[in-house]
């Protein structure tokens, strides 16, 4: 979240920054609520210092019962005041992190800069098949049963495409240990708390988030809710670097408002398993991190021979918590486009830098050189995000007989080189 302070002293910016970002945000109910319970506080605290002024002689019945409607008042106050924090910190929350300066300004969410594209998209000598098709031949997916005990995009990964999913997690895993990240197995669950502190919304008919009845647990959508809350109310060391986390979990997401947007396969589930990258770093560093995190991205996608692009997201398709985000998007040889035929780019990957919005929320700290208490700096980024890597592969490296063609970089973690019937 923003510091509420710096919200107050920079009204206009905020404002600007928040329309910038398309968040619903009713920041004259903000500045309502501050002022009310900045006023109730100080009520509260005047009644306070009084009681305990007459707390330090012996009170007469009198002044006991004085006292008493004292304490009511407040306990009433009190009541009244966790009701407008409540609210105060829900619209708090909702109020998204500033925006990098060079970020393009757009009411678009498909307005995002291409940076860059990295390899060559296949040209096949056939109809290339999409990766439903290429799965079902092969019999590596089972969608049907998946339905059957779970539900609607729920799924099986059989055969030679469960033994390739792992592979891909243990060469990813292996290249992120290389560059310094510590690996992490995670939860599949967090407090709402934190939840809320990293900028994911629980609540609401938009919350991707699936919470459990009866408790303030919540599945998680991305292993950067347990991992940013890691070192949630602690003072770390950053005295020797960054420090550096790649954590697998379990995702899960309602895919609420997703209605419209390309799901067909295992493109878009309510479960997978994803690699997550995270990072603590002081604020001078977090802009160099970015940027490393990025080119670890790019090396794990250009090794395994995935044509992609770079993009830069607009104001319109940043979240809420993110000061910058750049995604990978990878081509898709089966996936229909705009034209009407089939080939086109999808999010694989994306990497943000949330500066000192997410650590604010959760209290995540460290020492300066005068030994001074400041924020960290978080940023998150995928390593491999499960299906969407075993859509690329299985498309980009498909053969005319319907064969895949296993990446080299992966053949070392796999008993075989091809998938084939």
């Amino acid at each position: 979240m923003l510091d509420i302070k710096f919200i107050r002293e920079n009204k206009a910016l905020v404002a600007k920054n928040t329309a910038n970002r398309l968040a619903k945000v009713d920041l004259d109910r903000l500045f309502d609520l501050d002022e009310k319970r900045r006023e109730l506080q100080s009520e509260i605290q005047a009644l306070r210092s009084t009681r305990n002024q007459a707390s330090k002689s012996k009170p007469t019945d009198k002044e006991i019962a004085a006292m008493r409607k004292v304490g009511d008042t407040i306990a009433k106050l009190e009541d009244k005041d966790n009701k407008l924090n409540e609210e105060f910190r829900n619209l708090l929350l909702a109020v998204p992190n500033l925006t990098h300066p060079d970020v393009v300004v757009s009411a678009d969410e498909n307005d995002n800069p291409v940076l860059e594209t990295v390899g060559k998209i296949p040209k096949f000598n056939f109809e290339p098949k999409d990766h439903l098709e290429l799965a079902e031949k092969l019999d590596l997916i089972d969608l049907e049963r998946g339905a059957k005990v779970s539900g609607a995009k729920f799924y099986y990964l059989k055969n030679e495409l469960a033994l390739l999913s792992l592979a891909l997690n243990r060469y990813t895993l292996d290249l992120a240990i290389k560059k310094g990240f510590v690996p992490l197995l995670t939860p599949d669950l967090a407090k709402t708390s934190i939840v809320e502190g990293l900028g994911f919304n629980p609540r609401g008919e938009s919350s991707q988030i699936y919470r459990l009845e009866n408790s303030d647990l919540a599945l998680i959508g991305t292993a950067e809710i347990t991992l940013g809350g890691y070192h949630a109310d602690e003072v770390i060391d950053l005295s020797r670097g960054a420090i550096k986390y790649v954590g697998l979990s379990h995702c899960f997401r309602t895919e609420a408002g997703a209605y419209s947007k390309f799901s067909k396969g295992i493109f878009r589930v309510h479960q997978f398993e994803k690699l997550e990258l995270f990072v603590y770093c002081r604020p001078e560093d977090s802009e160099k991190m970015h940027r490393e995190m990025l080119e670890l991205e790019k090396e794990i996608f250009s090794s395994l021979g995935i044509p992609f692009r770079v993009i830069d997201h607009s104001t319109a398709d940043l979240g809420t918590p993110a000061y910058r985000t750049f995604d990978l998007e990878a081509w898709l040889p089966g996936k229909p486009n705009a034209a009407g035929g089939n080939g086109d780019w999808a999010e694989i990957t994306s990497v943000s830098n949330c500066t000192d919005y997410q650590s604010r929320a959760l209290n995540i700290k460290y020492l300066d050189a005068d030994g001074d208490r400041k924020l960290v700096h978080t940023l998150n980024g995928t390593a491999n995000p499960g299906p969407r890597a075993l859509i690329a592969i299985l498309e980009n490296f498909q053969t005319k007989d319907g064969n895949i063609e296993i990446p080299k970089k992966l053949r070392p973690y796999l008993p075989f080189k091809a998938i084939k019937r």
